[in-house]
Order: C-alpha cells, then sequence, then structure tokens
C-alpha cells in the first residue's frame, strides 16, 4: 500500500452532510454598454470637417463628419442627368397617352353631335316636301353628310376602344417606370447625402480621431457610438458550467450592498483561458451611477435548491477531478483513497452522487502529491 505520512496541521477535512444543494455558479464580470454601434464611411473621401468629438453627446440625425468626394459628385451629377432625360420622355408619353384619349373622345362626341344635328335637319325639312320650299340638292346633301357620319362612328368608337386597351396596359407601366425613375433620383441625391455622416442614434460618442484632409475609403471605421439603451452586465464563467447555462436564467448580483436581479440573455459559446461569456440584462430598473468597466461579482441561478447529499468543495477537486477522495478513518488516524461520483457543483458545494454517506469525513485540501497514494498516514 502506497502511503504517505503528513502532518494533520497540514490538510483540511470537511464531512460529508445531508443538506441542501444550493445550484448555482459565481459570476465574475463587468458593466458594459448595451449597444455599441459603429460609425463607418458610406462613401469617403477626403475630410472636409469634424463636427463632433470623443466624449460628446449625440442625437438621432446629429452631422458628424463632411466629406468632399469629387468623384461622387461627378457621378452624381451625370446619372441625375441621364434619369431626368428618362423622366421627361415618360411623362411626356404620359401626356401624350391621355391628350391622344381625349382627342379620340372629342371625335366621337362630334360625330354623335353631327348624326343628331343633321336628322333633325332632314326630318325639319322632310315636313314641307313636295312645296318647293328647300332644294333636292340642298336635302341629298345634308342626308349624304349623315350617311357619312353614321358610317364613321362604328369606325371611331373601334379605334377609341382599341386605343383605351392599349392605354389600360401601358398607363400603369408608365406609372411604375416613373415611380422607379423618381426612387432612383432620391437614391442617386442620397450618394451625396451620405457624404455627411450622421450619428446613428443618441448616445455618447466613445471613439473618433479624425483630421482634416485625411482620406478615408468607404467602409473604414469613423466613430464608435455608445447608444442610450443601458447597459448590461457582460460575466465570465468557468467552462465546467457551460452546457449548463442557458439564456433565461436568473442571477443575483451585489451593487453597492443591493441584491440586484439580472438575467441572462446571450451565452457565447467561445472558451478562452478556461471561461466563457454571459451578457445578463437588468431584470427591472437599473442601479443608478454605473459606470462602463464596473465589476460585479454574483450567483447565477443554473437550478432549484435540492435536498442532497453534499461536501463543502476544495482544492482537491482540481487534482482528483472528482473520481476519488482520501476518506478519514473513524479513529482519525489516516484517511484512504476511495472512489466516488460527484453530480452538480458550485464554488461552495459539491453533490455527491455515490461513493459517501452521511457522516464521512473527506480530506478537501489541495492532492498535490497524492495522485498515486492509496493512504495518508497522518502525524
Amino acid at each position: 500500500m502506497r502511503t504517505l505520512r503528513v502532518p494533520v496541521t497540514n490538510v483540511t477535512i470537511e464531512p460529508v452532510t445531508q443538506g441542501v444543494f444550493h445550484d448555482f455558479t459565481p459570476l465574475q464580470g463587468k458593466v458594459t454598454p448595451k449597444d455599441t454601434l459603429y460609425v463607418d464611411a458610406l462613401q469617403g473621401g477626403q475630410v472636409q470637417e469634424v463636427l463632433v468629438q470623443a466624449g460628446d453627446r449625440v442625437v438621432k440625425g446629429q452631422p458628424m463628419i463632411k466629406f468632399t468626394n469629387h468623384d461622387v459628385e461627378l457621378d452624381v451629377a451625370s446619372k441625375e442627368a441621364q434619369v431626368y432625360y428618362s423622366l421627361t420622355l415618360a411623362q411626356q408619353f404620359q401626356t401624350q397617352l391621355e391628350t391622344t384619349h381625349a382627342a379620340n373622345q372629342r371625335s366621337l362626341d362630334e360625330l354623335d353631335y353631327n348624326i343628331v344635328r343633321l336628322k333633325r335637319a332632314l326630318d325639319r325639312r322632310n315636313q314641307f316636301a313636295g312645296q318647293g320650299a328647300f332644294a333636292q340638292e340642298q336635302l341629298d346633301q345634308l342626308q349624304d353628310e349623315l350617311n357619312t357620319d353614321v358610317k364613321q362612328r362604328p369606325v371611331q368608337a373601334a379605334t377609341n376602344k382599341a386605343y383605351d386597351d392599349l392605354r389600360k396596359i401601358q398607363t400603369p407601366e408608365l406609372a411604375r417606370e416613373v415611380s422607379g425613375l423618381e426612387e432612383s433620383l432620391k437614391q442617386i441625391a442620397a450618394r451625396l447625402d451620405d457624404l455627411t455622416v450622421k450619428a446613428p442614434a443618441t448616445g455618447r460618442i466613445t471613439v473618433l480621431d479624425l483630421k482634416i484632409g485625411q482620406n478615408q475609403k468607404p467602409g473604414d471605421r469613423l466613430a464608435e457610438l455608445v447608444a442610450d439603451t443601458g447597459f448590461k452586465v457582460a460575466a465570465d464563467v468557468d467552462e465546467y458550467y457551460l452546457p449548463r447555462v442557458k439564456s433565461g436564467q436568473v442571477a443575483i448580483a451585489d451593487f453597492d450592498g443591493k441584491e440586484v436581479r439580472l438575467k441572462a440573455i446571450r451565452v457565447y459559446p467561445q472558451v478562452k483561458d478556461g471561461v466563457f461569456t454571459v451578457d445578463l440584462a437588468f431584470d427591472g430598473p437599473q442601479p443608478p451611477g454605473l459606470t462602463t468597466g464596473a465589476a460585479v461579482q454574483g450567483r447565477l441561478s443554473l437550478g432549484g435548491d435540492q435536498p442532497a447529499l453534499v461536501l463543502p468543495a476544495g482544492a482537491f477537486l482540481e487534482r482528483s477531478g472528482g473520481d476519488y477522495v482520501f476518506v478519514v478513518s473513524p479513529d482519525g488516524h489516516h484517511a484512504d483513497r476511495r472512489r466516488i461520483k460527484l453530480g452538480r457543483r458550485n464554488s461552495e458545494q459539491v453533490e455527491v452522487l455515490s461513493g459517501l454517506k452521511a457522516g464521512d469525513r473527506v480530506v478537501t485540501s489541495d492532492y498535490e502529491g497524492y495522485e498515486k497514494l492509496d493512504r495518508i498516514q497522518f502525524q
């Protein structure tokens, strides 16, 4: 049996008890802005004017930076001229459609009017037929005009219908074309408007370092802005708890001696240096006087408190991985290695699933140098 004699004062011994397991993990975090916005150059160019500086408060839509870009200005002018020309042609065609429609309708109305007028004239003159009041030539002329208009009317009506059918098709198409051209003009004009960079939200500028005359390309980062949407807590959690941490879980943190309730809103699964990050929002009013970067300590609840066989957490977990412990003999003279199975754990407790019973006493201090031992003999 591999044994090592150790002064009893060099170890920590804790009892296994039947109690309540508090299912939580400690949080170490800091206060961060809820929303940080990045302002990039849309058109780029040469910095003409810087209207605000880092640390300034801005409101949404407030001009921040002005650029000059002659290439953009010339391109906008050229494209505007092309679109205006196309828009003028489309609008002229719209006018022509309506003018022709009105002329066709007038022609049909005139035919209807002439037919009625000529019929009335002939009817009045025919009352005096045989009396020599009207020359036959005059009557024949009126009849010829009536016959011509009667024959012309269905031709004019058919022409009007064919034109109106075509007009019904072309009118909405032209309207869509005009609307598209007008929208194109707005988009072209917006390129010039983009030479003035505006605040995307109300808040405080945290980063902005530009000089007059400096050239920036489209997409270059110009500034950072913290929006007035409040704060959150970004906390680091031991990677052991990654499978168990979910959005919606509740945490309690201390702010100036007062407990404040938080709720997990996002879990970042990337592990770095043994920890992963959780974003937590304030579940209620934010504490007053919050500042970016302020340290936060708290507990994230992973489940409800439950009765369990529990053992105080200790340094032994790092060496043994929770697979074994040294259990002190009833007489307290030595501690023997025993395989166990642990369940949930927090910074203060571990849940014992098998291998131990209530009343057992366990060495919970560091097991460095004990990895291959079977027994620790106390001096």
